[in-house]
């Protein structure tokens, strides 16, 4: 299996969980106009003024999405539970 790749956008702030929770939706708006390889969103608040949302995509796809959506960081994505 292709190795995945989890995309994320960090935001910080009181409105930083709210903020996250919504360009989660941004995210698969892109997901349905694009017709990505994996359908795999989210967003978690990490503490009260700092939130993330986050997007997988497939090691191929990965420079596309990063070009176009501009991530604040990446990392490998090991589909545990734990990750997100």
């Amino acid at each position: 299996m292709e190795q995945l790749i989890k995309l994320i956008w960090d935001f910080r702030g009181p409105a930083a969980k709210k903020t996250a929770e919504h360009h989660e939706i941004h995210l698969k708006e892109y997901i349905d106009l694009e017709k990505t390889n994996l359908t795999i969103t989210g967003f978690k608040e990490l503490t009260e003024l700092h939130s993330i949302a986050f997007m997988v995509v497939t090691k191929s796809e990965m420079i596309a999405v990063r070009d176009a959506l501009k991530p604040h960081r990446g990392e490998i994505y090991n589909q545990h539970p734990k990750n997100e």
